[in-house]
């Protein structure tokens, strides 16, 4: 019996792939990440499209690493965070 794999990122934003899945969503051409319960993901999942463009990632410093930020609407303290560092 094989044992199942997900496709996360990594720090350098090269997919491979992982025994474990990921514990955060993200979205390829916008290049925003955010928890998989996330309402905003959900109903552009749920229009159709959007999962094409979907990664995963293990961690939220594998997520900015790979250049990804925060999103707004499920992770707002993080979100204003990077934003905050942005403006610096």
């Amino acid at each position: 019996m094989s044992e199942k794999s997900w496709k996360l990122i990594g720090l350098d934003g090269i997919p491979y792939a992982s025994k474990a899945p990921g514990t955060l969503g993200g979205h390829r051409r916008s290049k925003i990440f955010g928890r998989l319960d996330c309402r905003t993901a959900l109903l552009a999942i749920a229009r159709g499209g959007y999962v094409k463009h979907r990664v995963f990632f293990q961690d939220e410093a594998t997520a900015l690493s790979a250049g990804y930020r925060p999103c707004a609407v499920c992770l707002p303290d993080k979100y204003a965070l990077w934003k905050a560092a942005i403006v610096r």
